[in-house]
């Protein structure tokens, strides 16, 4: 029993003594922390996840690229971490800032700490922050760029630093996260062919094709249409992604080839976006956006509501696509009622502006992918 204690007081008196940290904003508002032990600072938007669970995947979803983000729920790491829930080959994310960081962790099938993951890449973190007060702030102001910094940096140094940062609006991130080289997923003798476009593709999408029977070629950001059609594909999927989509006219040229091959098109997030830019209207950034997984969902077709998982910073334009004549609205967010789905009025194309695939989230909207399996099918048929 003595050696227990003893071993339990060292522990604490480790993580007891950690170096102060600061989270700076960019209108200059400080929060203070501490470190996790990993020194150094990081720079990125700061923006808020609500989600209660599924912190792996939220650090390896590609749509956080250059973002640090904050965690709502008050314990980050406590069920450690494990290779089967990740949503892409590395942590995404800029940096973390929470209010209880976990150093350990009480589930029997974990393989590691979530110290030590950050640990591997480096990734600076700050915990014991008024998290509270700090997703306030960024409700009221807006999202903005901020640093973490654990390693003492001056403060008027940092302001200097963060000040260079360019601005998400007009930042292309697309083309950091894609796959340089294509790739096959899922079984190639399935049923049906999938070109997908990776704009910063999470891997459930992927598993959620594959359970339905397809076989997907995912392609770099920069290929061509004559390349996704050298598949011979039945249909055409548009990833979500990072960053803002009007500087992609690259893909918003290649969803125009791709609708006018009259073959099914499903979107996601930053393909969402991509199509509707493609089609002339318009996107803007959000002040906050939406990133959580129990957003409310209006199905205005079926007129049935779901709950959804969310992560995006942009959005398409609500009145643009009410008065476009080849497209009609089918979802809409109920907290503030932006666009969160639309449809063509004449070709088997749709998107959504939230994650069916959830990973983490409720899986009220797998019937989306359930939709384009069935679009592929009538169209071969």
């Amino acid at each position: 029993m003595h050696n227990f204690l003893q071993h339990n007081i060292q522990h604490n008196m480790k993580y007891s003594s950690r170096n102060q940290a600061i989270l700076l904003l960019n209108d200059g508002t400080v929060f203070y922390g501490k470190s996790i032990g990993i020194e150094g600072k990081t720079f990125g938007e700061v923006c808020f996840n609500t989600g209660m669970t599924g912190y792996q995947e939220i650090f390896t979803d590609p749509s956080y690229f250059g973002q640090i983000m904050v965690a709502t729920n008050a314990h980050i790491g406590n069920y450690g971490v494990h290779a089967d829930e990740t949503d892409s080959d590395s942590i995404k994310i800029a940096g973390l800032v929470c209010k209880n960081f976990s150093f350990n962790y009480s589930r029997p099938d974990a393989e590691g700490s979530l110290l030590e993951y950050f640990q591997k890449v480096n990734l600076v973190a700050i915990s014991d922050v008024d998290t509270r007060a700090l997703v306030s702030y960024i409700r009221d102001h807006g999202a903005q760029n901020a640093v973490i910094c654990t390693d003492g940096t001056p403060l008027e140094e940092l302001k200097q630093q963060l000040a260079a940062i360019p601005n998400m609006k007009g930042l292309e991130l697309a083309s950091v996260v894609s796959t340089k080289e294509p790739y096959f997923f899922g079984d190639e003798k399935a049923t049906y062919k999938v070109a997908a476009l990776d704009l910063g593709i999470k891997t459930n999408i992927l598993r959620c094709l594959a359970e339905r029977d397809c076989y997907i070629k995912v392609f770099p950001y920069n290929a061509t249409f004559e390349e996704l059609k050298a598949f011979n594909p039945d249909g055409y999927f548009l990833s979500n992604g990072p960053g803002d989509p009007e500087p992609l006219k690259g893909v918003q040229e290649v969803a125009r080839q791709i609708i006018a091959t009259d073959k099914p098109v499903f979107g996601i997030c930053l393909g969402h976006q991509t199509l509707a830019l493609a089609n002339g209207i318009s996107t803007y950034k959000m002040f906050n956006g939406h990133r959580g997984i129990n957003h409310p969902v209006m199905n205005v077709i079926t007129n049935r509501g779901e709950i959804t998982s969310q992560n995006h910073g942009f959005a398409v334009n609500r009145e643009e696509l009410e008065q476009h004549p080849d497209f009609e609205i089918t979802h809409l967010h109920l907290n503030d009622g932006t666009v969160a789905g639309m449809r063509m009025k004449n070709k088997a194309v749709f998107s959504v502006q939230y994650h069916p695939e959830a990973s983490p989230g409720p899986h009220d909207a797998r019937y989306l992918f359930d939709d384009f399996v069935a679009n592929i099918k009538a169209a071969k048929n």
